[in-house]
Formats: structure tokens, C-alpha cells, sequence
């Protein structure tokens, strides 16, 4: 048999009811398959992701611990050793250090300062080191004003080239004053410290990254992917778990990595250096033993379903044989080329398929043809109404649209079906999008407010209500109307700005800070992430209302709210509480960040003057500081412990920070 013909053969075979039967039962097969398949593919992800979330958390722990024992180690070697040179002349200082040798294996160098800031003694000895001025650096900032140890951010060595962070302690004289730092240099590039690090295998792709606080990268391993050492992490892919772990947060997430590849990560902090671990492995490699197996499992299926439709094939060859006439016939009737079937057969079951066959057909045709009538109607309705009204059917394809609705949204009588859903504000697409498959699913009304691109360039406001059409208590499909809200929406919006909104400054007002800070709140009970609230009130502020009038003093609380909301964190909220009291909502944050933001505060406020007939005035701030902590069950006692210590702070003598520790004392910040 020549090919066309073979080709002819199998054709009419596949188009044979017989043909239908075999390969309907070969699809079902495959689709049930599929379904199987891919539920256990998504279950199993999950699962998968899951058991490596935890496995993630167990290993950033367990290097988060051990690296923290190691800073906490040097540390408390480095406090030891300025106890050993506490009150020594700085001829003798070096012979201390040298005898102090064995911390040399802990560290690349050991340096000195005095109160000045400049290196008295260093070892090993490296020419050019002793008399180094250190005061502008940003560690010996710090440690001038903090009496706890610091860790330096990476720098470059000058001796060694490469790249080292300073532990520091601040060196006290016999009367508790500040007299210099000991420091003791680390090295990141061949040093010891991250040394087990490089050890830690997570398969073939996943690694181990050490961060400060600031983003800059102090360890990868060589196998991973990265560039040079000290890279800022606002290089890589800025996600929010990123971020959020620049600010305190620790735990574990799914996101892509820098190369776009979803990942699973853990992070986790090492409060003593203020460092951040982060251990990730690639999504693709956890899941990859999943997919070998449903892939095994998809061959074998695939073998049994080969045998089934061999058997099935023999089954329905003997049974079919007298419907071969009745299956053309059919055909015919489908392709147009008959209207009614025509069967002359002694087979009582065929006669009656053909006859009900016949009257079903005569009534789809009187039905298709009332339906032509009635779609006539509809037209005509919808396309006079003045009112935005659209058509769909049942499987949500939008098929109508009047001149009305038409002419509100720009769109062309010749648009395409998918033009009114590109045409919905992107953040409002998904879920006008899933609340529209619901109504297709239940076949309840859609009601949603959503905004719409117009083609001059205007965001338009409307409301869209649609609802399902009954016919013979069968849905038909679904008529919606479409009106413009625009005018509406702008209005709603200012007035619950201006609820919440100190009308002079800007800034949130008491009702609208309150309702923040009841949510973080909520938040902090829930998953217990950190927050602080600071109150302050303007020290000397009652002269400037007096000498200069409420125009001078009203300029004075614009200027204090711009700096303010300059200084504080984009996430965090500030609000004027009344008068000439504020109050400042740090979320995700730890009380240490939050009293160096207040100090920031109180420092920039104290530069904030005005002027009025040829007199300068300027005013301090009184602070108080508190955290949310286990027991606050109401905003209440959470501003009562605020407001106690922003009245110390006052009582101490103004300009002062005070903190309410965790067991209630009040902390005087340094003024």
C-alpha cells in the first residue's frame, strides 16, 4: 500500500468513533496521570521546601552560635588585655602587647590608641603604624561615646593588602574616663575565623555568606558565585527579606537570588559583631530527587497505559463493528453535509439513537435560531442605553461592549477581548482577576471599585457590577454595568488623609499614630518583631509662642517636623501628638538602633532656629524611649512608660535621652 493511502487509513481510523473511544480513553489516562503527577509535584514541593526551611534554620543556628563564641572569645581577650595595660606608660605598652603573643593567633595585629585617638603601640611592629591618627574613623567614633566593644566595618590593610575588621575595647582610666581603645585586627581574607565556613558543603550550589549590618559581604566561599570581597549587598537582587535582615530581622524565606533562581535562605544575627549569616540553597537543587522520582514514575505509568489501550483497542473493535454506519452518518450531520440521519437497519437500538438523535437536532436548530432572535434584541437594548454596560459568557470572555462603555474606557470598536483587563491598573489586575474567576465559579455578583488606564493618560475610578443571567434556570452568561467613580474616590481619599493628618506639619496626628502603633502592636504579639516608640516635647519652646507669636512658633514645629521626618527610617512613622509634642514609631527595631536614632534626632533638632526682631531662638528635645515588650496588652501602658521617661528626661535637666530598659530603669543617654 502506497503512504498516502496508509496516511488516508489512519486518518479515518483516528476519526472513527472507535478511534474516539481509544484515544478518549488514552487522554483521560494521560490527564489523570498529569493531575497525579502534578499534585504530588506541588505537594511535594512544599513538603520539600519545608523539611530544607528547617534544615536551613539548624545549620544558620549552629553557625550563628559558633561565630558569635568566636567574636564573644576575642572580645573578652581583647577586654583582658586592656586591663593589662590600664595605667601603663606608653613606652611599656608594647612590651604588653608582645607578651600578649598568643592573641596572635587569633588575630592579624594588636594596636593601642590613646584618648586622642592616635596609635601609641602596635604588634607585630609595622613601620608607619605607631602614631597613625585614628580620631576621624568610624570605630573610634563610636567607641568614644560607648562604653561597650565594637567591631569595626571591613577596610583594606595597609601592611598586608587585604581585607580586615578591627574588635575593639574602649581603654577607662582608675576614674572610669575614656583613655584610648585596644583593638586587635581580623584578617577576611586568609585569617582563620571563617575557616569552617569554607568546610560546610550544602550540595553542589548552596553556600554560606557573612554581611554586617550595612550590607557589605565579609565572607563567600570561592565555589560560590560572587564578586570581589566587600561588595555591598544593594548590588545584588534588593528583596525584602534582604532588607529586612539589614534591620534586625532573622528567619528563614523563599526569594530569587541575584541571578533571578528561587532560593530557599536563612538568616540569622550575630548580635556581638552585628554581623548577618546567611546560609541559601537553590530551589532547583532541593527539589531535583522529587523530580527524578516522578519522573520514574511517569515512564512506568506511561508502560502500563501502552498495555491498557492494546487491550481496550481489541475490546472496542468487536463491540463498535455495527455502529460504523451510524458513526458517518453522524459525521455528515456534524460536517453539514446532512441535516437528519437516514438509517435503514433491523437494529431496534440503532433506530432509536438515530430518531433521538433526529429530535434533539430539530430542537437545537429551532433553539439556535430563537437565540439569533433574542441576541438581535439584547443588541439593540444595550447599544442605546447611556449607561457603561458589557457582555460575557460563561467561561468569563468578554464579548460585549456598548457605545456608552465603549466611549468611557477609550478602547476601539475593534479592540480585542484582552484590551479591558491590560487596560486595569497593574495593582488592581490580579485580584479583579481572581474575584472574577470566583464569580465564574459560584455565580455570584461581581462588585468591585477598581482604576482603569484611559488612553489620554488619565486614571480613571470605576465601579463594575455584573451579574449572572438565567435562562430556564440554566446560566447563559453575564451582564455587567460599569459607572464612573472617579470624583467619588478622590474625594473618600483626601478625607481620610486629613483624619489622620496634623494639618499644620504634615505628619500623622494622634488618631492616625495610634492606630500604627495598635498595629504594630498586633504585629509584635503575633511574631514578636520589635518595635520602639519614642515621645519628645520641645525644651524652651514656650518663649518663642510668647516673644515671637504663633506664626514663629508654628514655623519652629514645621522646621522640627521636616527634620525629624528626615531622620528617621522611610518605614517608621512620626506624628505631632499636640502642641509641641511628637512621637516617632520605629518598627523592626531593637532598642539599641532606636537609641541611636533618638540621639541622631536630638542632635539635629538642637541646630533648628528661627528668627524673629534681630533674635535667634532654638530649642532641645526631652526623649523618652521604650519598647514593646511580653504584658502590653494596650497602647496605653505603652506610651505611660514613653511619656515617664520623656518627663526624666526633663527632670535631668532637658536635652536627654533616657531609655526604659527591659526591667523598667530608666537609661540616661549622654548629653
Amino acid at each position: 500500500m502506497h503512504l498516502p493511502a496508509r496516511i488516508g487509513v489512519l486518518a479515518r481510523s483516528i476519526c472513527s468513533l472507535q478511534g474516539r473511544l481509544l484515544a478518549g480513553l488514552a487522554m483521560t489516562w494521560l490527564v489523570i496521570v498529569g493531575l497525579v503527577l502534578l499534585l504530588a509535584w506541588q505537594f511535594g514541593k512544599g513538603l520539600v521546601d519545608d523539611a530544607n526551611l528547617a534544615h536551613l534554620r539548624y545549620e544558620s543556628q549552629l553557625i550563628a552560635g559558633d561565630l558569635s563564641e568566636q567574636v564573644e572569645r576575642r572580645l573578652r581577650a581583647l577586654e583582658r588585655l586592656e586591663q593589662g595595660v590600664r595605667n601603663v606608660p606608653a613606652s611599656e605598652i608594647t612590651a604588653r602587647l608582645e607578651n600578649a603573643q598568643v592573641l596572635l593567633e587569633w588575630f592579624e595585629g594588636l594596636m593601642v590608641t590613646d584618648a586622642e585617638g592616635r596609635v601609641v603601640a602596635d604588634w607585630p611592629i609595622v613601620p608607619g603604624r605607631a602614631g597613625l591618627e585614628t580620631t576621624a574613623t568610624e570605630y573610634f567614633r563610636m567607641l568614644r561615646h560607648s562604653p561597650w566593644p565594637y567591631v569595626s566595618q571591613p577596610f583594606i590593610g595597609r601592611a598586608s593588602g587585604d581585607s580586615l575588621v578591627l574588635m575593639l575595647v574602649p581603654r577607662f582610666d582608675d576614674q572610669g574616663i575614656f583613655n584610648g581603645t585596644v583593638g586587635g585586627m581580623i584578617n577576611l581574607t586568609h585569617g582563620g575565623m571563617f575557616r569552617r565556613l569554607e568546610e560546610i558543603r550544602l550540595g553542589d550550589a548552596g553556600y554560606v555568606s557573612v554581611f554586617t549590618a550595612t550590607g557589605e559581604l565579609l565572607f563567600q566561599p570561592r565555589r560560590a558565585r560572587v564578586s570581589s570581597l566587600g561588595r555591598s549587598l544593594g548590588s545584588a537582587a534588593e528583596t525584602d527579606t534582604l532588607q529586612q535582615a539589614l534591620d534586625g530581622w532573622q528567619g528563614e524565606a523563599i526569594a530569587s537570588s541575584e541571578e533571578g533562581i528561587p532560593t530557599l535562605m536563612a538568616y540569622r544575627q550575630i548580635w556581638p559583631a552585628n554581623w548577618i549569616v546567611k546560609v541559601a540553597i537553590p530551589q532547583t537543587q532541593v527539589q531535583a530527587p522529587l523530580g527524578d522520582f516522578l519522573a520514574r514514575l511517569w515512564w512506568a505509568w506511561l508502560a502500563l497505559a501502552i498495555l491498557l489501550l492494546i487491550t481496550m483497542r481489541w475490546l472496542v473493535r468487536r463491540l463498535l463493528l455495527p455502529l460504523h454506519r451510524l458513526e458517518r452518518q453522524i459525521a455528515q450531520v456534524g460536517a453539514g453535509e446532512r441535516r437528519y440521519l437516514e438509517l435503514s437497519t433491523s437494529m431496534h437500538e440503532l433506530r432509536q439513537v438515530a430518531g433521538s438523535f433526529n429530535r434533539l437536532e430539530h430542537e437545537r436548530l429551532a433553539a439556535l435560531e430563537h437565540l439569533r432572535d433574542r441576541q438581535a434584541f439584547l443588541d439593540a437594548v444595550l447599544g442605546s442605553t447611556p449607561i457603561g454596560m458589557f457582555v460575557a459568557d460563561l467561561s468569563g470572555r468578554i464579548n460585549y461592549l456598548n457605545p456608552a462603555l465603549l466611549e468611557l474606557l477609550g478602547l476601539e470598536q475593534t479592540h480585542e477581548a484582552r484590551d479591558w483587563w491590560e487596560r486595569i491598573h497593574p495593582d488592581d489586575r490580579r485580584g479583579t482577576e481572581d474575584m472574577w474567576r470566583y464569580t465564574l465559579a459560584t455565580g455570584s455578583d461581581f462588585v468591585r471599585q477598581l482604576r482603569f488606564l484611559h488612553p489620554d493618560g488619565v486614571t480613571l475610578w470605576v465601579e463594575v457590577h455584573a451579574s449572572q443571567v438565567l435562562g430556564n434556570d440554566q446560566p447563559l452568561g453575564f451582564v455587567g454595568m460599569v459607572k464612573d467613580i472617579t470624583e467619588r474616590r478622590q474625594q473618600e481619599a483626601l478625607q481620610r488623609w486629613e483624619a489622620e493628618h496634623d494639618p499644620l506639619t504634615g505628619l500623622l496626628n494622634r488618631r492616625g499614630f495610634e492606630r500604627r502603633l495598635e498595629e504594630a502592636l498586633a504585629e509584635y504579639s503575633k511574631t514578636g518583631t520589635p518595635s520602639v516608640l519614642i515621645l519628645f516635647d520641645l525644651d524652651h519652646f514656650k518663649p518663642i509662642n510668647d516673644e515671637g507669636g504663633h506664626a514663629l512658633g508654628d514655623e519652629m514645629l514645621r522646621r522640627v517636623a521636616q527634620v525629624v521626618a528626615w531622620e528617621v527610617r522611610r518605614s517608621d512613622h512620626v506624628a505631632r501628638q499636640g502642641g509641641d509634642e511628637f512621637a516617632v514609631l520605629l518598627p523592626s527595631c531593637t532598642l539599641k538602633q532606636a537609641e541611636e536614632i533618638a540621639e541622631s534626632l536630638r542632635r539635629a533638632v538642637s541646630e533648628v532656629t528661627v528668627s524673629n526682631a534681630g533674635k535667634t531662638y532654638s530649642i532641645t528635645l526631652s526623649m523618652g524611649v521604650t519598647s514593646l515588650r511580653e504584658g502590653d496588652d494596650a497602647i496605653e501602658s505603652v506610651f505611660a512608660r514613653a511619656d515617664q521617661a520623656s518627663y526624666q528626661a526633663k527632670a535631668d535637666g532637658r536635652n536627654a535621652v533616657v531609655v526604659t530598659a527591659s526591667d523598667d530603669d530608666l537609661i540616661d543617654s549622654l548629653w
